[in-house]
């Protein structure tokens, strides 16, 4: 698949989030690199309902746009995208989500005391955990990371604990939920695995507490 076709494909899956509750108005961001290594992220403030190809810019890995598209703005979160290809050099997509499930789940189990410390969720014996690179049984836990929400990227980025990054998630608490891979595919398939994850937490607390 050349650059545009992939452009294509993923603004496509784009509209599908859009449709599916995933990323309402402007909100979320997407990136991929290609065989250059060039990052091609989404422009801040294009309506996910009408994402087209044309709404793909390239930047450098300080998320500065390139010569030809110094005219364009990147998404807000462009730093976040530069962290975790710097940090995770295999990773060739980022997505990110706005479900409901994400942003009300984040809210609630992230410890935003004077420290603003990390909280997480910690998934058990669900079989669709075997979808997340790396498992390979439901009998297992897997944790997916939360951060407080700031509109300093930087100051988020160091939030970021690494070693709580491995399983190719994290939340921004009140906010959405970043998954990522070394393909579109696994990129996709990892944050479908976790929307699904937390819309059982959710309807878990529902039933719990009607």
């Amino acid at each position: 698949m050349d650059e545009q076709q992939q452009n294509q494909a993923f603004a496509d899956l784009i509209q599908t989030f859009y449709h599916q509750g995933k990323a309402p108005a402007t909100s979320t961001n997407y990136s991929w690199r290609n065989p250059a290594g060039e990052i091609i992220i989404s422009r801040s403030g294009v309506d996910k309902a009408k994402f087209s190809p044309e709404d793909w810019m390239k930047v450098d890995l300080n998320g500065l746009p390139l010569p030809e598209y110094a005219h364009c703005k990147p998404s807000a979160e462009t730093l976040i995208h530069c962290f975790l290809y710097a940090q995770f050099p295999d990773t060739k997509c980022i997505l990110h989500s706005h479900s409901v499930a994400a942003t009300v789940l984040s809210g609630l189990y992230c410890r935003e005391g004077t420290n603003r410390e990390r909280g997480e969720i910690v998934f058990q014996d669900y079989e669709v955990i075997k979808g997340i690179r790396g498992y390979h049984t439901h009998d297992c836990q897997l944790r997916l990371p939360i951060v407080a929400n700031s509109q300093d990227m930087g100051e988020l980025c160091d939030r970021l604990s690494i070693a709580s990054l491995q399983n190719f998630g994290f939340l921004i608490a009140r906010h959405g939920l970043y998954a990522w891979g070394d393909s579109l595919g696994e990129a996709k398939r990892h944050l479908d695995v976790w929307e699904f994850l937390l819309e059982c937490e959710l309807a878990l607390l529902q039933i719990q507490h009607p």
